[in-house]
């Protein structure tokens, strides 16, 4: 069976499309970004398939892709969390939040590096995964909660922040 996206996200491209009349491949970026909001993460289907709607090849998509560190190349959790490691966080224990959130949500990262950044709970409730400046260093540490934003995370409170997505 092909890959096959649904009308609604396709008309919503299609209106992207329109604001790179120079070039098509300009437009790789912003369908990613509709594509993993859509879908969650980027698949091999997904790189195909918008590189079938821009005229490119794969490569030239999937580059894109493994540059940007916010696109997902596996499959999230339902709930999928990210906590600042920038220096501002790390002084304030962004890692030992980390490591809290990890033990709550009974996630392993012994597996996590560069290429595989994001460790997902055995149940698939979460995910998690080291994020790049979220833009609040005089409050760390911070985290995201898929798109709730929250600020002085102290890490023993970590069970009480993933109770709120019971």
């Amino acid at each position: 069976m092909a890959f096959a996206v649904p009308a609604e996200l396709e008309s919503k491209m299609d209106e992207v499309i329109t604001h790179y009349p120079v070039s098509k491949r300009s437009a790789v970026l912003p369908l990613l970004h509709l594509m993993q909001e859509h879908y969650r993460y980027i698949s091999d289907d997904i790189v195909t398939w918008v590189a079938a709607k821009l005229g490119l090849e794969p490569i030239q998509v999937l580059e894109v892709v493994t540059f940007y560190p916010g696109f997902r190349q596996s499959a999230p959790g339902k709930y999928h969390i990210r906590v600042c490691r920038t220096l501002s966080c790390a002084m304030t224990g962004s890692y030992e939040l980390m490591d809290s959130l990890c033990k709550e949500a009974k996630i392993d990262r012994s597996h996590c590096d560069h290429h595989h950044p994001i460790a997902v709970s055995e149940d698939g409730k979460y995910s998690i995964e080291f994020a790049e400046c979220l833009a609040s260093c005089g409050f760390g540490p911070v985290c995201m909660v898929e798109d709730d934003f929250f600020e002085k995370v102290e890490p023993s409170k970590a069970g009480e922040l993933l109770a709120k997505y019971a």
